[in-house]
């Protein structure tokens, strides 16, 4: 389905039922759309996460990116388990399985534009990998997370490991794992797993409100500044000089003369992403 005007006059741009994409002006959310399981992904629900990110990385005039799940029972609850016996039975199975989810994370964590997690519901195993892959993770006080994956049998797989881990540390991802604990959304926060928790009633305005202010800033600069922020993050070794000089390559776009411009004539500035 593409191209099709929703009632609220939010464009749904694609959808294969698995995951929707919808966009309003510079804004673009990304739906988990399975509400019957909590939004459980299924193989081919991770393979068309794939798809809709690399459309949204190919297009410039996006500048904010909202991920959510259907409805406002989850977030996402991690894999459609009943999957397993027949996609993912065995080890060589679950290697392949786990190609199409580290791919999507590799997408979303490296995604050039902003993201923000709009969380309500369980958030758990892959459905927290996806948020941790996020740039902002904001949340219902009555969502719950954690990665239970002690009642599957098997490890948490290390492509799938590392935006947790790099979120949290190692002591509260081991709590997590070696528990199997869920906990709730004021517990998330006070380990580090949420940027915001606010009240279920006021979160898609919250959201609305953050993704709107993200869209009105300079979205070249703000690339860059997501791109240096996970060089870092991956890489600490120092830059290089053509490094340093790319990070200064946004002072020549029109953006920049517009953004001290619009300061010192006290207006508000607009961006073209030029």
């Amino acid at each position: 389905m593409v191209g099709r005007q929703c009632t609220t006059g939010v464009e749904r741009i694609m959808s294969d039922d698995l995951i929707l994409l919808e966009r309003d002006g510079a804004i673009a959310t990304v739906i988990i759309n399975n509400p019957a399981k909590r939004n459980a992904l299924s193989l081919g629900a991770w393979d068309a996460l794939c798809d809709v990110l690399e459309k949204l990385n190919a297009d410039d005039d996006v500048r904010c990116v909202i991920v959510r799940g259907a409805g406002d029972k989850a977030f996402a609850a991690g894999a459609d388990i009943k999957e397993f016996p027949t996609k993912r039975a065995n080890a060589a199975q679950a290697y392949d399985y786990g190609e199409s989810t580290a791919r999507a994370l590799d997408l979303l964590q490296n995604l050039k534009h902003p993201t923000v997690a709009m969380i309500r519901g369980a958030c758990t195993g892959g459905g927290l990998e996806i948020a941790a892959c996020c740039d902002m993770r904001i949340a219902s006080d009555d969502s719950k997370f954690g990665v239970p994956i002690n009642r599957i049998g098997h490890a948490f797989a290390p492509p799938e490991l590392r935006p947790v881990l790099d979120l949290v540390g190692k002591a509260v991802v081991l709590e997590l794992l070696l528990e199997g604990q869920i906990i709730d959304a004021a517990t998330a926060y006070e380990k580090g797993l949420l940027s915001r928790v606010v009240a279920a009633d006021e979160l898609e305005a919250n959201v609305a409100k953050t993704a709107s202010n993200i869209a009105k800033g300079a979205p070249l600069g703000a690339r860059m500044t997501k791109r240096f922020v996970n060089r870092l993050c991956n890489d600490p070794s120092p830059f290089t000089e053509d490094e340093l000089r790319e990070s200064y390559a946004p002072c020549d776009a029109e953006d920049y003369t517009e953004g001290y411009t619009a300061f010192m004539e006290k207006r508000s500035p607009e961006f073209k992403g030029k």
